[in-house]
């Protein structure tokens, strides 16, 4: 089976910054077609620029995703730009710490909003698109798209402070595996990665703020270092493509080992 994703399209979200910029840019490099997106226009805009408006493999759409008008509207000019779409990346997400014990302050609902049912709605909206493209082209045996999560390590260690982020993380995880035996019949697989040591935006941010957890971080997991988000891409492309034709369903661990250990106050991120 080939990792080739030449002439595919993908729709990646949170394709501004950090994790979602380094899929976007990758799956660009080989050859796919790919339509940016992200709620941060400006910083869309300083990244992409003139580049999106040419007649070439890649576009960019603005919006908040948790609108279903805006889902739709992002499904249209995908559709208008390159004719179909048979990848998408759901990278957009966001981490933040709370107190458990307030329910003013937990995040519960925030987290759950943006990092659960905006990739839920998102994900239903387009496999409906890749399912119609194929009755349509005619080509409804076999694959006819790819659908990847991104979760995080945070779903299966407990850590207080993450309460809503845990939550979420969870939540994506088992919406992979019931969207997965839902779309199986029709060609569609759903896959996730559950991050953690990977330089995301979240974590960039946060050792910012808190230096010292950045040796915290790399003393807990065994490969003792933090990954770049180009390693991440990489294993996009494998779930992207033919190569992982006979997976779905499945929650791959990129964190350096660390969901290996027992280690507490560590962040899961």
């Amino acid at each position: 089976m080939s990792l080739s994703i030449s002439g595919k399209t993908a729709i990646v979200t949170g394709a501004a910054k950090g994790i979602g910029l380094a899929v976007a840019r990758h799956f660009q490099a080989k050859g796919a077609n790919v339509m940016f997106v992200d709620i941060d226009e400006t910083s869309l805009e300083a990244e992409l620029g003139a580049e999106a408006r040419a007649e070439g493999s890649v576009r960019m759409f603005t919006g908040d995703l948790r609108e279903k008008l805006t889902i739709a509207n992002l499904l249209s000019a995908t559709i208008d730009a390159f004719d179909r779409v048979d990848i998408l990346v759901n990278a957009s997400r966001r981490m933040a710490v709370s107190d458990p014990l307030n329910p003013e302050e937990d995040a519960v609902d925030m987290l759950w909003q943006e990092n659960m049912m905006t990739s839920l709605r998102l994900s239903q909206m387009t496999a409906k698109r890749m399912i119609a493209q194929a009755e349509k082209s005619g080509e409804t045996e076999g694959p006819i798209g790819a659908i990847i999560n991104i979760s995080s390590i945070a779903a299966h260690r407990t850590q207080p402070g993450l309460l809503g982020y845990s939550i979420a993380s969870a939540a994506v995880d088992q919406m992979t595996r019931s969207l997965a035996v839902a779309l199986a019949p029709k060609g569609i697989r759903v896959n996730a990665v559950a991050i953690g040591s990977v330089m995301s935006a979240s974590l960039k941010a946060a050792l910012k703020d808190a230096p010292d957890a950045r040796d915290a971080i790399v003393d807990g997991t065994p490969l003792g270092r933090i990954a770049s988000p180009d390693e991440l891409a990489e294993v996009m492309q494998f779930l992207a493509s033919d190569a992982s034709g006979f997976m779905t369903g499945q929650v791959l661990n990129l964190d350096g080992g660390r969901g290996l250990l027992d280690r507490v106050g560590i962040p899961a991120f």
